[in-house]
């Protein structure tokens, strides 16, 4: 390693798909991108998906980067400092030209591309050795196939990555030992309508965000933080009784968690729900009663819109036949299954859900059609966002208009994405992002009340 420590970065093809403009944050670091790299970016960039738009992104990043620089230029390395716009790179971008290796015996083959930016980054590991040279992909196997073949760095991505440990996530609620008033040495209390707020000491909390609720080991106790500043925190009483007695369409909460988190979907001055948990804790079935409690009796919002991500990341769902709602019918079973339960006591269950369906305006679209939106007046239910990246959720969110509440539910332990872990996924990211957003609240629904098989499996299993 050289005295300054600059390091050189070799990037993989999916780290500028998950973010285009990726090599400009690596600070004073050099960024090396393979011939291979361009020529994968290049083959989908006119594919007909989601993820095309990022390829041209990155294509065009790296133009405007490379702009009026000679080959040898592009091949030695080109000052970052040079690209518009707030970053922080002062490092060199550069072009491997790792077409010429084909010539040369490898130890690995280079029939895939996969392998070819592996012996790229070998080769510039010999060439700058005895300087740091890092491989950097989102591919797991990827990371393995490169450490075996001889890299001796490899790493994620991991600037999108917000905690060390998902363990340190956001639940949304903070439960004190004991009980609570025996901690407050002094308050102030006030009556507003029929609230009743409580100024408490800043002190007695670990760090409280806003709409965090609070809970106690009585039975009684349960408020949730209003508001505070560098002495007091303002928290509303709600208590545990009142939570439990919500209703919404015909739905009453099962447990404290299932309570906070419908109290939250009703809350008409909350624009963003955020729901986690395990399967069968009931994210999907509270968020459907209380959107059509808001909808159909409360006339608060004017439809609902389900959206959720596909197996393939977001991708196609174009060989499936029929509408945009018929194509994401298969995905959003878990909708449907859940507007059954809310209507399995009807004497005509099909009729029901025909006229719930209508009455509620309830539209199923896929998340491939957000894009360039305005949503207004709606709920917003996003369905597994634990299998969306940062900026797929980012899409979405801010398709949202005036007048519209977003929902997004997902289960961490439940991850489809080759890319993503439970510390990378979008989910998390906006768990962490909105923990200090006044419009919006978190609530996990820890315990499962699906079925007693359920619950067993998602302990033991």
């Amino acid at each position: 390693m050289t005295d300054d420590g600059i390091k050189h970065y070799v990037l993989d093809t999916n780290i500028l798909l998950h973010e285009p403009l990726a090599f400009l944050n690596f600070d004073e670091h050099n960024v090396i991108i393979p011939m291979v790299v361009l020529e994968e970016l290049d083959n989908i960039k006119d594919r007909q998906k989601d993820v095309s738009r990022d390829a041209r992104v990155a294509i065009r990043a790296l133009e405007e980067a490379l702009h009026d620089a000679t080959p040898e230029q592009i091949t030695e390395g080109v000052p970052l400092t040079r690209v518009s716009g707030e970053h922080q790179a002062v490092g060199h971008l550069s072009i491997f030209p790792d077409f010429q290796l084909r010539q040369q015996e490898a130890v690995i083959s280079l029939n895939e591309n996969d392998h070819r930016i592996i012996q790229s980054a070998l080769e510039v590991q010999r060439h700058k050795a005895p300087e740091q040279v890092i491989l950097v992909t989102k591919d797991i196997n990827m990371r393995l196939k490169a450490k075996g073949a001889g890299v001796k760095q490899v790493e994620d991505y991991r600037t999108d990555q917000l905690i060390d440990d998902i363990k340190l996530l956001t639940k949304g609620f903070y439960q004190f030992p004991g009980n609570f008033w025996e901690q407050v040495k002094d308050v102030e209390s006030e009556q507003d309508g029929r609230e009743t707020y409580h100024y408490v000491p800043l002190d007695i909390f670990t760090t409280p965000f806003p709409n965090e609720y609070l809970l106690d080991e009585t039975d009684s106790f349960a408020a949730r933080v209003e508001s505070y500043d560098s002495k007091r925190v303002k928290i509303q009483d709600i208590g545990r009784e009142r939570l439990m007695s919500q209703r919404a369409w015909g739905v009453s909460p099962k447990n404290i968690y299932q309570a906070m988190g419908m109290k939250a979907l009703l809350d008409p001055t909350l624009d963003l729900v955020i729901l986690t948990g395990p399967a069968g804790c009931g994210k999907t079935l509270l968020a459907l009663a209380s959107a059509l409690e808001q909808v159909v009796e409360q006339g608060l919002y004017e439809k609902i819109i389900v959206t959720r991500s596909t197996p393939e990341i977001g991708e196609s769902i174009g060989f499936l036949p029929g509408t945009e709602e018929e194509k994401m019918a298969p995905w959003l079973a878990a909708i449907t299954d859940s507007l059954e339960v809310l209507h399995k006591n009807d004497e005509n269950m099909e009729s029901s859900l025909n006229y719930i369906m209508n009455k509620a305006n309830i539209q199923f679209k896929s998340i491939n059609f957000m894009r360039g939106r305005s949503i207004q007046n709606a709920i917003v239910l996003l369905d597994e966002t634990q299998n969306l990246t940062a900026s797929q959720l980012k899409t979405i969110i801010t398709r949202c208009g005036a007048g519209t509440k977003i929902v997004c539910s997902g289960n961490l332990a439940q991850i489809d994405s080759y890319y993503l872990t439970a510390l990378t996924s979008g989910l998390t990211y906006i768990v962490e992002r909105f923990k200090n957003y006044h419009g919006g609240a978190t609530v996990n629904l820890n315990g499962v009340v699906r079925s007693p098989l359920a619950q067993y499996a998602e302990e033991n299993l």
